[in-house]
């Protein structure tokens, strides 16, 4: 996922000169066909993708301490602790919501500590008699949230040092199928 969020945050002709040199192998020559520039100007967009795409790989905490830091803010969430939510969070978290057009979501991601945490605390007080569940999710530590053993919503965090930087929330019932347990 966070692959797919460095990609989206390239332009356009970084992304194209990027994926078909470094991942398809075309030349430069061929990008510059695609693209319509010179392939100078396709080998200067390709490295400028690539500075990208290493300037958004943050150093990796260690998963027992995103574990930490999860279940942190499992407990901030369900005690409707906002000070608590925003200690956890960095300065400038995203988060982005998925509702699939079938539940109510945000629909642009929602930027900042306070406003995250807030929104957060807002949803739950919206989807009473919620149980928050520690899961793997996408091969890291997240969340899943049910409602009478129906998961309504699956978090995904990408962690950096001691504070979450990005939540992915799942709440399109058509991709928590595979979530719900009873």
């Amino acid at each position: 996922m966070a692959f797919l969020v460095v990609l989206d945050a390239m332009t356009p002709a970084e992304r194209v000169a990027f994926v078909l040199h470094d991942v398809f192998r075309y030349t430069f020559a061929e990008v510059a066909d695609v693209v319509g520039r010179t392939p100078a100007a396709c080998r200067q967009l390709a490295s400028s993708a690539r500075r990208r795409i290493r300037a958004a790989h943050a150093p990796v905490t260690p998963v027992p301490r995103q574990s930490g830091i999860v279940r942190n803010f499992k407990v901030a969430l369900e005690s409707g602790n906002v000070e608590a939510l925003v200690s956890l969070l960095d300065p400038g978290v995203t988060a982005i919501a998925d509702g699939g057009g079938q539940v109510s979501t945000t629909l642009r991601p929602i930027e900042g500590a306070e406003r995250v945490a807030r929104s957060l605390l807002l949803l739950q007080d919206r989807l009473k008699d919620l149980t928050i569940l520690e899961r793997t999710i996408n091969g890291q530590p997240g969340l899943i949230a049910q409602q009478d053993g129906v998961t309504v919503s699956v978090y995904a965090f990408e962690v950096a040092g001691d504070r979450i930087t990005r939540i992915w929330a799942v709440r399109n019932p058509e991709k928590l199928r595979p979530w719900t347990t009873g």
